[in-house]
């Protein structure tokens, strides 16, 4: 029986989930720290890529994923200047907002792990080769599923080089650096 009465809006609701239960299987089963994960990540990874890249990966997600991928975007802003993995990971733990402990390194891992169980290979290959070697490894790197793992502290930050701004304003939803929210979230 058809939940929303569309097989298309059944198909990619039932695709998201599966998605976000892939990811929970490294950060933890917590949905919402799963869509918080794939909404930062994602969005980071768009805004590093050209509006052309962009615009190829997104038609290869799942609509509802799409959506959210495309959510506040700038083209006029892409791509940025992001070149490290320090960088990167910043920018994701930033785009989390307060949803809790989370590691945006492990979040990092997850996602593209999860892109890379779904989307065909030629195309991450594509995403792989425009990104800079150092960010680049987040997708080929097994993450730490211990005890703990999904948890951001500042231990783990340090021991990761990862470092987590702990006071910018518009700490809600959607918040960016700088107090901007984006629009719709």
């Amino acid at each position: 029986m058809s939940t929303t009465g569309l097989d298309v809006f059944d198909k990619t609701l039932q695709t998201t989930h599966i998605w976000l239960n892939d990811i929970g299987e490294i950060v933890g089963p917590d949905k919402q720290r799963c869509y918080h994960a794939l909404r930062a990540v994602l969005t980071t990874l768009r805004d590093r890529l050209t509006v052309d890249q962009s615009a190829h990966l997104a038609a290869e997600l799942p609509i509802l994923v799409r959506g959210v991928f495309y959510d506040g975007y700038r083209p006029s802003d892409a791509p940025s200047a992001i070149r490290s993995q320090d960088e990167f990971v910043s920018v994701v733990a930033q785009r989390f907002g307060n949803i809790g402990p989370v590691s945006p390194r492990t979040s990092s891992i997850a996602v593209f792990k999860t892109l890379q169980r779904h989307l065909p290979q030629p195309m991450i290959e594509k995403v792989k080769g425009s990104l800079p070697q150092e960010i680049r490894v987040l997708f080929d790197v097994e993450p730490d599923t211990g005890p703990g793992a999904h948890q951001d502290t500042a231990a783990s930050r340090s021991a990761a080089g990862e470092r987590r701004p702990q006071d910018w304003t518009g700490a809600g939803r959607g918040a960016t650096p700088g107090g901007s929210t984006d629009r719709n979230t």
